[in-house]
């Protein structure tokens, strides 16, 4: 899913759910579609209410490729208003070029983030995090055990599996991998310039 789409899921999530009800067609057809797993829908049907379902759905679209979102509008059959109004603000969304990005100084790409970088990194990412850090070298078990050490709070979680990231690396652990990570999950190159600020 590319990175125009992804913002926009974020920006309307809230209203998102509160109009669109996964339980009926939505997720049945994003299955048929092979956009969701069994794995998938069985996470979404475990949630407790139809907002929190729809949050589900809307953690899990991001990570299912460029399909994702057209299957998604695809799937709204149910909710034509809803499906307009993506439509109309994807329209109106401008993505930032990568060529309007600034270029980081080679001396900076060359270190390792701070803490407060880190911490500001991890303000700006998602569910996507998970599959960041995998791209960076920690193991599953790694997020496992940052997920348990901070159960209540996403952002520590985040942190912590930066900070394990760098203390494994040491001096390769440096801005330059961490910006080849977030490309590879094709997060917003803002986010890095976020960071840096």
């Amino acid at each position: 899913m590319d990175a125009r789409d992804k913002q926009l899921l974020r920006s309307l999530r809230l209203e998102l759910c509160t109009e669109v009800l996964v339980d009926g067609l939505v997720i049945q057809y994003l299955y048929q579609e092979g956009i969701l797993t069994d794995s998938h829908i069985q996470e979404i049907k475990s949630q407790t209410t139809s907002q929190r379902k729809t949050m589900m759905l809307l953690d899990i679209l991001p990570t299912r490729g460029p399909k994702a979102f057209e299957a998604f509008l695809d799937s709204l059959q149910e909710f034509p208003w809803v499906k307009e109004k993506l439509m109309m603000k994807r329209k109106e969304m401008t993505v930032q070029d990568p060529a309007d990005v600034t270029e980081i100084a080679p001396c900076i790409l060359k270190t390792s983030p701070t803490d407060q970088q880190l911490n500001r990194l991890a303000r700006r990412l998602g569910p996507e995090w998970e599959h960041i850090v995998l791209c960076l070298g920690l193991s599953h078990t790694d997020i496992y055990r940052c997920k348990v050490n901070h159960p209540h709070n996403l952002q520590s979680q985040i942190v912590a599996a930066f900070v394990l990231w760098r203390q494994r690396l040491g001096k390769k652990a440096t801005i330059q991998n961490l910006q080849a990570g977030l490309m590879a999950e094709e997060v917003d190159p803002s986010v890095i310039q976020y960071m840096l600020e």
